[in-house]
């Protein structure tokens, strides 16, 4: 009989991971208060936002809800070693491209936000790779089951 050999993960692993975690948590708080948005919070947007908000189609809405709960999810899953947090990673990801295809090449979101509306969507994009590779380097050295 064979007995698995336990492969700790190092504390840069952790200390990656749960900042990680607290990021996407953060996008899940956004996500929620854009969900839950206020009439007076709507007022209170300049008419172009608001229109831009309300234009947004259900699809971009269900791509950043897969994004920022898979993100958390595959998050989650990294901090308890398990494999599964690739694919739910892979999925939160293509999120965040559905996402930002809207915003860059259908929506006028850079027009209403100005150039520095892109700086937002480039580092979720950014974090969303550095994530997925910082996933497959961890099952490659059999730190995830």
């Amino acid at each position: 009989m064979k007995t698995a050999t336990k492969i700790k993960p190092p504390l840069w692993f952790w200390i990656l991971s749960t900042v990680a975690l607290l990021w996407n948590s953060m996008g899940v708080a956004a996500y929620l208060a854009d969900a839950y948005m206020s009439i007076e919070d709507l007022e209170q947007m300049s008419q172009a936002e608001r229109l831009l908000y309300e234009s947004q189609p259900a699809w971009v809405t269900g791509a950043y809800a897969i994004a920022v709960w898979g993100g958390a999810l595959g998050c989650l899953l990294l901090l308890l070693r398990k494999k599964w947090a690739r694919p739910v990673l892979y999925l939160s990801f293509l999120g965040i491209i559905a996402q930002l295809s809207y915003s860059i090449f259908i929506s006028n979101a850079f027009e209403v936000y100005g150039p520095g509306g892109i700086v937002m969507p480039i580092m979720v994009l950014l974090i969303g790779i550095g994530l997925l590779l910082f996933t497959n380097m961890a099952i490659s050295k059999s730190w995830l089951r």
